[in-house]
């Protein structure tokens, strides 16, 4: 039988456990309904750092656990090792696990080679991205698809980025050797010119066997109108070509009905415009992309002003302040109000 005395003491010996475990379950408590659970609908980008930090606490956790057992200092030297043991058992294996994708998206955070918004193309897939997420990046396709690239994959793999200063766009087409370069030339440098494009410039890219390759190039300030600008060129060569008599059709085409040598395979010209469809393709495609990319710019912007005005409050003479710590409390309550009408979208 054990004594009073005997079992009091083991009680005791246990309360700071038992103490230990209850703040650390408040706190992690806390801390998930704060970091986590009130901004479930946040989304990834905003998440990544919050799961961040619910990934420290939870390992500070652990310790504190540890070093609250009632056992002596070299069982808990071993408890810890093993613990460290583990966790670098993890990370070792971590190439096929969640883990590995866990790193990944931290080493994207770092290098930041990409933002919310941007077109990039990474292996086979092509898009704006939507989300960076800590596990993987959500990428919006050309055809209004959503895709989840796994951050290893995007690590793992060259990613060019489409830069928001402007960019290349091109098309290439073949001419037989009958037409002479010095004709065509000009006249992709007037399509290009017709599509905005500014600096075009064209590439003679091969001399085949039987037609001659050419490739008519341009920078396009405005990138976000990327897919119904490549659009556009191809009908500008098009209409140009066609206007100026200019044959676009191998030399070795063959047709079943006789047609004589000086008749020429062009279409006569047609007064129709297609520029009101192009103007809104590139937003109906990347339409959660170009949300994402604004709801970001303007919380920035928003921010900066909030940022801006605290400066200027410590600045500020007394009979300023009223003015200002006002100002600051209407702009902190409109960016909550922002973020809860983002949440109740997403809900």
């Amino acid at each position: 039988m054990f004594s009073t005395d005997s079992l009091l003491a083991q009680t005791l010996s246990f309360m700071p456990l038992l103490i230990t475990l209850l703040i650390v379950a408040i706190v992690l408590w806390i801390a998930n309904y704060l970091l986590i659970v009130k901004k479930a609908d946040a989304g990834s980008e905003k998440l990544f750092s919050r799961q961040l930090i619910m990934l420290a606490l939870t390992l500070v956790a652990l310790l504190a656990t540890v070093f609250a057992l009632p056992v002596s200092e070299s069982s808990r030297n071993q408890i810890i090792g093993l613990i460290g043991l583990v966790i670098s058992g993890i990370f070792a294996f971590s190439s096929s696990t969640i883990f590995a994708n866990l790193l990944a998206g931290i080493m994207l955070r770092m290098t930041k080679p990409f933002k919310t918004g941007d077109f990039v193309q990474v292996g086979d897939f092509f898009g704006r991205v939507v989300e960076r997420g800590l596990l993987d990046t959500e990428v919006q396709t050309e055809v209004r698809d959503l895709v989840a690239l796994p951050n290893t994959f995007m690590i793992t793999n060259p990613i060019t980025v489409t830069r928001t200063s402007g960019t290349i766009i091109s098309t290439s087409l073949s001419l037989g050797y009958d037409i002479h370069n010095s004709k065509i030339e000009p006249l992709l440098i007037q399509a290009a010119t017709n599509c905005e494009l500014s600096d075009p410039f064209v590439h003679i890219v091969e001399l085949g066997d039987f037609s001659v390759t050419y490739k008519i190039s341009g920078k396009l300030e405005e990138v976000k109108s990327l897919i119904s600008s490549r659009t556009r060129l191809n009908r500008e060569v098009l209409n140009v070509l066609h206007e100026n008599a200019i044959e676009i059709m191998s030399p070795s085409f063959m047709n079943q009905r006789k047609i004589p040598d000086e008749i020429k395979i062009i279409p006569p010209k047609q007064q129709v415009s297609n520029e009101s469809n192009n103007s809104t393709v590139d937003q109906v495609i990347f339409d959660k992309a170009e949300e994402a990319e604004q709801k970001e710019q303007l919380l920035e912007q928003l921010k900066a002003q909030l940022i801006e005005l605290n400066e200027q409050l410590k600045l500020a003479e007394d009979s300023q302040k009223d003015s200002l710590k006002s100002q600051i409390q209407d702009l902190t309550q409109k960016i909550k109000s922002f973020n809860n009408t983002e949440d109740e979208k997403k809900s």
